[in-house]
């Protein structure tokens, strides 16, 4: 009778409601974060946004829409799931004083900032419960205004809003005038759905939130369409602009005169998500709304061929030269999009200026894929290309005016390869509102900015480059103990500079730099929102696996510990995968030592208040090189990796080797699965929101381009699941139920844990409700925190070994 008492009450705690986890734990889940700097265009003021703390799981748990790949609160028109700024005021860069904003909305649930390009005004929306409504901030006079009858929808993803160059125009997505009611799902279903293949190879990766019936797609067409609409905001006139439609993106030409726009055609597909769905993309005229060309229409997109570097066949990336008054450009794929086909040649990029009426010509051509383009004029423009089979970068330099042959290769490398990683080019903002390359008054000098990946661990810099000598040479460079971070260069021949600056001890803030010399001037004075972390020491761990790759993690211990007098410590590990085609490039050090420690929801390092040890981002490289391909001994190198860390923490007398456990978030979480399966290494596990099933993502995973039947073996050997008797150790198992990741529905923790609990495993499922991949509720926040916790002083700080 006593057993089945004590077991009666474990089941009923197992479905008790929300907990809470220690209150150090607690305090810190509801530190409120510094705010956000935004820097207006002219360099003279920032908005300071400050972001809210978690919200409610009330507010989570508001109806929402789930269809065609969107997540729409229906309520709103906008997105169900976003974070909004609930406070903001003005800084004037100059003065470093700050202002209050008089104007603004009660209960402010602010978003969507948009600078107009000369910086005086920013639009931005403000969410009720019942729709968008479009602001404009007046910089100048720290004010706010509602837009009179400017209601947005923000349904689709991307920015609803954009200024004209004129900085008195703001075009904006809004609501369809008198649109009725959202439509009613009928009470019978007309008839079954029906989906058709025709014999043409169509595979596609595992998506969520698709479309699933005719009610659906009504739905999709109601809360979708849009009518863009112009806003003078020194008459308060508005006005429609072209036809209503199911827009998903538009853009204003630099001179503002013409308009681009995509938008959704049929049919839709129960297989992919709407940036798939047939597209027209076409310019319009500015001043009548007119449509002038026709750029491009795209079929209906389910026949990708598989492989990451596959692409959707015709006109992709088309958007305006940001040098050009009015100049389209784009780039179409030469192999039809297929990775597998052997090319000298893969993508052609072309363009076509105003007034849009001739013929596109042809530009240059590329190896790779574009992965981007910035513009400075028609004599120089920066292209860059990637081929993420061979983990390629290629950057050039090349002339719009001339075209082919004109293309010289700035740096070609591979993607892992850090250390000797030249930067990105630097950019500012035009008069038009649009991004080119930042240049000296010479016009003969460009800037480089990196995070300066070193056997030091990062160390960000500037560099000038001679684009006559095409060669650089360094401005500045990050030095301990400091972390420190260029944001924006305002006087690129004065050496002037705003950087962010941060260390163990002092939260990242922002200053007026020189690279001329070392002073700084503090623009920004947030305070430590982590005081209860003051005194945890923290350390970037070097150690090697037994094949001699050099790995790392940071290692942070309690405040006050002394190894000599307290001994080791129960130990929570924590890290992510990643794959690598070089032992080389595998070895390199990542982060830095001087970096303040940041909270997010997910952290481990709330543990380190609870008397443990945390080793958290340890090195967990999976290395493949020539043709293997590195899932071929992924099981073997997760072994490796633990066990080199493990080693390096027992024999640094910090951890006890019988007292550890591990754990990871998403393909984490699939780590840490495999561990317990594979290994004896480990006290228990927690495994956030994973997928334990590989057959049930058959078209490729992670970086994984192979199929399920060109790589069975692989898959099953990866998958937990399969391996599922050979879990012994304690496993918490945690998951969003409304998870919309590709490849971790919610459906892969539930069945793993079926197949734990028939094997008699010690595991233990917790189903977040409302909770998508990344969780959000602070009540969902502060239970996974508390069962987490509980998880780790039952099986690890107070394990209790078998007697020999």
């Amino acid at each position: 009778m006593l057993f089945a008492f004590l077991a009666i009450g474990t089941a009923l705690q197992a479905q008790s409601g929300y907990q809470t986890p220690q209150q150090a734990i607690v305090d810190l889940v509801d530190a409120m974060p510094t705010p956000l700097f935004s820097l207006s265009p002219n360099g003279e003021q920032a908005l300071l946004l400050q972001r809210p703390s978690y919200p409610s799981i009330q507010e989570l748990a508001k109806p929402e829409l789930r269809i065609g790949g969107l997540r729409i609160d229906p309520a709103t028109n906008g997105p169900s799931r976003a974070t909004r700024i609930v406070a903001l005021k003005i800084l004037e860069i100059a003065s470093t004083q700050s202002k209050a904003v008089s104007g603004l909305p009660e209960g402010a649930a602010l978003g969507d900032f948009q600078w107009s390009p000369d910086g005086n005004f920013a639009a931005f929306t403000h969410t009720t419960d019942s729709g968008i409504e479009l602001w404009l901030l007046d910089v100048l006079n720290n004010t706010a205004r509602k837009l009179e009858g400017a209601m947005v929808n923000a349904a689709m993803r991307g920015a609803p809003i954009e200024w004209f160059p004129d900085n008195q125009r703001i075009l904006f997505k809004g609501i369809v005038s008198g649109r009725g009611t959202a439509p009613t799902p009928q009470a019978v279903a007309p008839g079954p759905v029906i989906q058709q293949s025709s014999g043409v190879e169509a595979p596609v990766r595992t998506y969520q939130d698709l479309l699933s019936n005719r009610y659906e797609e009504e739905l999709f067409d109601y809360y979708t369409q849009t009518q863009l609409y112009q806003y003078n905001i020194a008459s308060d006139e508005m006005q429609p602009f072209g036809d209503p439609g199911i827009i998903t993106g538009f853009s204003i030409s630099p001179d503002g005169n013409y308009i681009l726009i995509n938008r959704l055609d049929k049919p839709y597909s129960y297989l992919v998500p709407y940036y798939l769905f047939p597209q027209d993309i076409s310019v319009y005229a500015a001043a009548t709304g007119l449509a002038l060309r026709q750029i491009a229409f795209l079929p209906l997109a389910e026949n990708i061929p598989t492989g990451f570097d596959a692409v959707r066949e015709g006109p992709r990336y088309v958007n305006w030269r940001s040098d050009h008054p009015a100049s389209l450009y784009w780039v179409e794929a030469l192999d039809g999009g297929d990775p597998k086909l052997e090319m000298a040649v893969r993508e052609q990029i072309y363009h076509l200026d105003a007034p849009f009426s001739g013929t596109p010509e042809k530009s240059i051509s590329l190896k790779y894929r574009l992965s981007g383009v910035d513009w400075l004029n028609g004599e120089l423009a920066v292209v860059r290309e990637r081929w993420r089979a061979t983990r390629m970068n290629v950057e050039s330099f090349w002339s719009p005016d001339r075209g082919e042959g004109s293309k010289v290769v700035f740096h070609e490398g591979s993607s892992e390869d850090r250390y000797n990683d030249p930067g990105s080019f630097v950019t500012t903002t035009n008069a038009s509102g649009h991004r080119i390359l930042l240049t000296d008054k010479s016009g003969k000098h460009l800037f480089l900015e990196g995070q300066g990946a070193s056997s030091e661990g990062d160390r960000p810099f500037l560099d000038i480059f001679d684009t006559e000598l095409k060669q650089s040479s360094r401005l500045w460079r990050s030095e301990a103990p400091y972390y420190s971070t260029p944001s924006v260069i305002l006087d690129p021949d004065k050496g002037v500079f705003i950087l962010s600056r941060e260390s163990i001890k002092e939260v990242p803030n922002y200053y007026l730099a020189n690279w001329n010399n070392e002073r700084l001037k503090a623009i920004t004075d947030f305070e430590n929102p982590y005081k209860a972390l003051e005194g945890v020491s923290k350390e970037v761990v070097l150690y090697e696996r037994a094949d001699g790759i050099t790995l790392s993690g940071t290692l942070y211990l309690p405040a006050g510990y002394d190894k000599e007098k307290d001994g080791p410590l129960p130990t929570f590990m924590w890290a992510y995968p990643r794959e690598f085609k070089s032992a080389e490039a595998a070895g390199q050090i990542s982060g830095s030592p001087y970096r303040f420690t940041r909270l997010s929801w997910g952290s481990p390092v709330y543990w380190v208040t609870q008397g443990y040890a945390v080793f958290d981002n340890f090195s967990m490289p999976i290395v493949g090189e020539g043709d293997q391909e590195p899932n071929e001994t992924f099981v073997k190198q997760l072994q490796q990796n633990a066990q080199a860390a493990i080693d390096k923490l027992v024999g640094m007398g910090v951890t006890d080797r019988n007292k550890i456990g591990v754990g990871g978030h998403s393909y984490g979480a699939f780590m840490t699965a495999n561990l317990l399966a594979h290994t004896d290494l480990f006290a228990a596990g927690i495994a956030r929101s994973g997928a334990y099933n590989r057959t049930l993502t058959p078209f490729g995973f992670q970086n994984e381009t192979r199929t399920y039947w060109e790589a069975p073996e692989i898959y099953n050997q990866m998958s937990p699941f399969m391996h599922a008797n050979k879990v012994k150790e304690p496993i918490l198992l945690i998951h969003g139920e409304a998870d919309n990741n590709s490849g971790t529905f919610p459906i892969q923790s539930q069945r793993f844990y079926a197949a734990l609990k028939g094997h008699g495993a010690n595991a233990r499922l917790v189903m977040l409700p409302h909770e998508s991949h990344g969780y959000q509720a602070r009540e969902s926040i502060l239970h996974t925190l508390s069962e987490m916790d509980n998880w780790l002083n039952t099986f690890v700080k107070n394990r209790v070994l078998p007697k020999p």
